[in-house]
């Protein structure tokens, strides 16, 4: 009985070490159009990928993203701005550090590595500044599939600024930006697929004995 007291744990826990590992994003720079019908991150307002699991440095790639629209009448206070349908969050590879990750032909023009959504209500924080300019901080969690066909789920934080004239009129920029997936470890999976099967054998065995 000790025993498979034991096993059951042992499975229950794996799952857990099994998602121990993360791809952690940073970026920096870009410009963005901040109103009260949401954030967008794109086309020529992109955000510089500086990177990738902390392994590698420089310009390698893009962020751009879209969230809902804000719940409040100014983005110069506190709210929430909408996630769901509509939304978007992609982050793109360029160069041959790209092209070796994917194994992708060419990622001179750039190369997906995640393209997803926003996952409910995404934080507008108002972190600082004064009568001249603020500083803001959304935060939101993001699902989507990495460029292997994995689909994951992280967070997603990502530091504004700009004088209250530019937020008035619907521009931010972004100071810096870090997204965080965690991903199982193939080495751990495989161990929580034997300690299964160890599960399942001895529970067969005991029912045969019986």
């Amino acid at each position: 009985m000790r025993r498979v007291v034991v096993l059951t744990l042992l499975a229950l826990a794996l799952p857990i070490v099994a998602w121990a590992d993360t791809f952690d994003i940073t970026n920096q720079f870009g410009s963005a159009s901040v109103t009260t019908a949401g954030i967008v991150v794109g086309g020529t307002h992109r955000s510089t990928l500086e990177s990738w699991n902390k392994n590698t440095s420089g310009n390698l790639g893009k962020v751009s993203f879209s969230t809902g629209a804000f719940s409040g009448t100014s983005v110069l206070s506190n709210g929430t701005f909408a996630g769901g349908a509509g939304t978007t969050f992609i982050i793109t590879g360029i160069g041959s550090w790209a092209k070796k990750l994917t194994g992708a032909s060419n990622c001179g023009s750039g190369c997906t590595l995640f393209t997803g959504s926003f996952v409910g209500p995404i934080t507008w924080t108002k972190t600082g500044g004064g009568s001249f300019g603020s500083t803001f901080q959304l935060s939101g969690m993001v699902t989507g599939t990495l460029w292997n066909g994995r689909v994951v789920s992280g967070m997603t934080t990502q530091n504004f600024f700009a004088t209250n004239a530019q937020f008035t009129l619907g521009v931010g920029h972004i100071s810096t930006g870090d997204t965080q997936f965690p991903v199982p470890e193939p080495g751990t999976l495989g161990l929580l697929g034997t300690g299964l099967v160890g599960l399942a054998g001895m529970f067969r065995r005991k029912l045969m004995g019986a």
